[in-house]
């Protein structure tokens, strides 16, 4: 028996998904797939990619390619925390009945809100 190219054996593996009702088709070949881990992130240059169509759902096939696996990069980018201005405080304490320092907590704890910082102080 002959040995069969990668090719023929995808067109017979074509042929035979087809007959069951499958729809494969070949993707071409991708200049990166990337896999997301918990602990790393794998990394496939130059893979031939084909997707199997199985009713709604979509298999994805990656084969081949250079692996390479990586650490996952962490970019925790933090919002930078609101400080209120000198007349937003003053106009929430005078409303409020409060002191400067009670306004200005409670325009950070409600994120510069005035009209919510105003009614969180009356309610106490």
């Amino acid at each position: 028996m002959r040995k069969l190219s990668s090719r023929e054996l995808r067109r017979m593996q074509s042929k035979l998904l087809g007959s069951l009702g499958l729809d494969v088709r070949e993707q071409n070949v991708a200049k990166e797939v990337l896999i997301r881990l918990p602990d790393k992130d794998v990394i496939i240059k130059e893979p031939t990619v084909v997707v199997l169509q199985v009713g709604d759902e979509k298999v994805y096939q990656i084969i081949g390619g250079e692996v390479s696996e990586q650490k996952p990069r962490v970019s925790e980018e933090k919002a930078p925390t609101y400080e209120p201005t000198p007349e937003d405080i003053t106009i929430v304490a005078l409303q409020a009945g409060v002191s400067e320092d009670e306004a200005k907590r409670a325009l950070i704890e409600v994120g510069g809100d005035l009209a919510k910082a105003i009614l969180l102080l009356k309610s106490k």
